[in-house]
């Protein structure tokens, strides 16, 4: 998946070899891919997979559940969920997996599709939803939060250092018009901006940064590594590719914490074996190579950890 950056480009997997390669350990186990959205690294999974081997996908997108559910008909091996990747501990019953695969953000699918409402590019609803059927809608956030609320969004999310006058011109212009359109949002950030950065359109950290709030999508990442750990049988891997720097550091922290164990005063005399460790971070961070990023230049951002579950 992707975060929004200038032009549209079709659809391709973000380090699918590498993703694929690090997750499977057994062709025969159970894998999940908590963010199916249109299968990219399931299908490459499946080509792995004996005949033994199963896949669970999930998705908050209908469009995403629409063509899981032809690859469910065209594949036994496969199912998909409706719903939230935090939703994990709740696939495949009872057992434990094998894998689980996080592939954060938006997809391009979603990124082009004007009527979804993520692109300042394309004029469309300000929608911003991964499952538009449910929740509140970036217009309909906008509306109503306060400016300092909404400043805070845009500076938390997307670390844009004009936050203030950004909230303060969305609450100033939605007294004159309701802003409900994709164009008109990105027209009143870009005029509340007082410098241009090159190669990158102004309103580009403020519709990533709303669009964050408005699907919890760093909320729900706590909560899914925690099930996420919880669902790994010891020796199953946890792979999660991050576009967005705040998404990377919960998923380092994350790694960092159950990797170094109890977080015991230094004085308690305990062995290493006390300090009840659950997972080791496999290598260091992986990132596209030069040949993607130019194929592909939304690949530019992602990074991409792997940990193995211990106990």
């Amino acid at each position: 998946m992707v975060t929004p950056e200038n032009g549209v480009a079709k659809h391709k997997t973000v380090l699918l070899n590498e993703a694929v390669d690090a997750l499977l350990t057994d062709p025969g186990g159970v894998y999940v891919d908590g963010t199916f959205g249109r299968g990219g690294h399931s299908r490459f999974i499946l080509d792995t997979l004996t005949e033994q081997g199963r896949l669970i996908g999930i998705d908050k997108d209908p469009a995403a559940i629409a063509t899981g559910v032809e690859l469910a008909h065209k594949d036994p091996r496969f199912a998909i969920h409706h719903g939230s990747f935090t939703d994990v501990d709740s696939v495949n019953g009872d057992q434990l997996v094998d894998g689980i695969l996080l592939d954060l953000g938006v997809s391009s699918p979603q990124l082009d599709d004007p009527e979804r409402g993520f692109s300042f590019l394309q004029e469309g609803p300000l929608d911003m939803r991964m499952n538009h059927q449910h929740g509140e809608s970036a217009a309909g956030w906008l509306a109503r939060a306060e400016e300092q609320e909404i400043s805070r969004v845009i500076w938390e999310y997307g670390e844009d250092r004009f936050s203030r006058r950004m909230a303060r011109a969305i609450v100033r212009e939605r007294e004159i018009e309701p802003i409900l359109t994709t164009r008109r949002l990105a027209n009143i950030i870009a005029a509340a901006c007082p410098t241009r950065e090159k190669g990158k359109h102004p309103a580009t950290r403020a519709f990533q940064a709303i669009r964050i709030h408005i699907n919890r999508e760093l909320d729900d990442l706590v909560v899914c590594l925690d099930r996420a750990l919880e669902k790994l049988q010891p020796g199953g891997r946890l792979v999660v590719i991050s576009f967005h720097s705040l998404e990377d550091r919960i998923v380092k922290r994350f790694i960092r914490k159950h990797q170094r164990g109890d977080d015991l005063p230094s004085w308690l005399p305990v062995t290493d074996d006390q300090l009840h460790r659950r997972m080791k971070s496999l290598g260091k961070a992986v990132k596209p190579s030069k040949q993607e990023v130019q194929e592909n230049p939304r690949a530019r951002s992602a990074v991409m950890r792997v940990a193995e579950k211990l106990v």
